[in-house]
């Protein structure tokens, strides 16, 4: 079966419901060292990088506490394993002492099969963030 050409172009948004929008605010500010973009009131958006056609990518945080019928996040409702952000190779150990500074447990790992070198955190809410790069040679 001959396979379809995808309209998709690069990812737009990830979107996370948050318990604590202050506490991950400054968590994906800080650490992981997003670029704030915009606050409303129970909403927060982050740039990740340049997106398609002037789309920006950003993280998006939204507090749903006050949402009718909202019981609270239920962890055994996601299927989130983890999000990943890509670095550069030169900022990798960098990064890793960086975020260590700021009190960080930082888990890494050498994936072999792909070459890619990455740094494990833990956000406020217990999502695991990845920072990762290409580790093929120089």
């Amino acid at each position: 079966m001959p396979s379809k050409q995808s309209a998709i172009k690069g990812l737009a948004e990830i979107a996370l419901r948050v318990n604590d929008l202050d506490k991950m605010t400054r968590f994906y500010e800080e650490v992981i060292g997003l670029e704030f973009l915009e606050s409303f009131e129970k909403t927060v958006f982050f740039r990740i990088a340049e997106g398609v056609e002037g789309h920006v990518q950003v993280l998006a945080l939204f507090d749903r506490s006050g949402t009718k019928g909202y019981t609270g996040i239920d962890s055994k409702k996601s299927t989130i394993d983890h999000i990943a952000f890509g670095i550069s190779k030169s900022d990798y150990e960098s990064e890793m002492k960086r975020i260590e500074a700021l009190g960080c447990e930082v888990r890494t790992v050498y994936h072999d099969w792909t070459k890619w070198r990455s740094l494990y955190v833990t956000d406020p809410e217990g999502n695991t963030v990845e920072m990762v790069c290409y580790d093929g040679g120089e």
